[in-house]
């Protein structure tokens, strides 16, 4: 059986140092050319203008995004002053506002204000779904979508650096680390107002997505070279298809992984410690490698999702 999750040369995540420009579907498309995989998805969209952490999932591991949805993220913002925009960012139309002088000490107290749990209203060009549409669909029709409040909660946000070179429109540059789901643009935004003026997203990267780091990520051109070498370079750039997920795994025997790849619960001789009754927990052969995910009822582990064939 571990024969089979082996052979399956191109199963992992590869995390893609994504530059500005490109759509996160864009490198899904690159990656499914240069892989030859069919099975390819991304773990959490960035827009188009930011550049930053995006692990890009192949071939069995796709079946592993879910568990990554809720990873929290870290980011670099850079947040212009003096001017709105139609899309909070740099690619909308901007708006000069007039407003108080600003200086570093009110943006730090400002940015108190954002941190722990916040309610934001994401912006008007987002990938929301208002009554079947796409949201940046209707504001691109000229209607404003009316869209509902969110909560989700800021671990950190920090000013980095403060330019007032021009004192009309100063800028900032803030880290912040955040909740899956958190709209940057709409803190910049929401920043400006409470300062008594317009601010908007000027350049963002995502230094972190879960457990992926920026520092590990490979620019587009590594990717294009070890494709270019063949597969075998191709999945030395991948990470295992459980890397980074935090939780509890139950090594099996030969038997048990035949038993759940049938459908049919066990009691594993490795016992379930670490299980816990309401969350997944890793399904690992004896040769180390991930086959799926389980549940645990008290007693017995209930196949939940397995990874490979029977």
């Amino acid at each position: 059986m571990s024969a089979v999750v082996q052979s399956a040369r191109l199963d992992g995540i590869l995390v893609v140092d994504k530059p500005a420009g490109p759509t996160s579907h864009d490198i899904v498309g690159l990656v499914r050319r240069l892989s030859g995989m069919k099975r390819v998805g991304h773990g959490g969209t960035l827009d188009p203008f930011a550049r930053g952490v995006l692990p890009i999932f192949l071939g069995r591991a796709t079946r592993v995004v879910e568990y990554h949805l809720g990873d929290r993220k870290q980011y670099r913002a850079t947040v212009c002053f003096g001017a709105t925009s139609t899309t909070d960012d740099l690619e909308g139309e901007l708006t000069p506002v007039p407003g108080p002088v600003l200086d570093r000490a009110a943006v730090e107290a400002a940015l108190g204000g954002f941190r722990g749990p916040i309610v934001q209203v994401p912006p008007a060009y987002s990938a929301i779904k208002v009554a079947g549409r796409r949201a940046y669909a209707l504001a691109r029709a000229g209607q404003r979508p009316e869209l509902a409040p969110r909560s989700v909660e800021i671990d950190r946000l920090e000013l980095l650096d403060w330019d007032v070179t021009d004192p009309d429109r100063p800028i900032a540059v803030v880290e912040v680390d955040c909740s899956a789901g958190t709209y940057i643009r709409a803190i910049a935004r929401d920043l400006g107002s409470a300062l008594g003026t317009g601010a908007y997203l000027g350049a963002l990267s995502r230094t972190a997505s879960g457990p992926f780091r920026l520092a590990d990520a490979l620019p587009l051109d590594a990717v294009r070279a070890a494709a270019g070498e063949g597969p075998a370079a191709l999945a030395d750039l991948l990470k295992p298809m459980d890397s980074g997920l935090d939780l509890a795994a139950i090594r099996l025997t030969d038997d048990e992984l035949k038993a759940v790849v049938r459908g049919q619960f066990i009691r594993p001789v490795s016992g379930a410690r670490g299980a816990v009754d309401d969350r997944p927990f890793r399904l690992i052969s004896s040769a180390g490698e991930l086959v799926g995910f389980g549940r645990w009822d008290g007693t017995r582990v209930m196949p939940d999702k397995i990874l490979i064939d029977a």
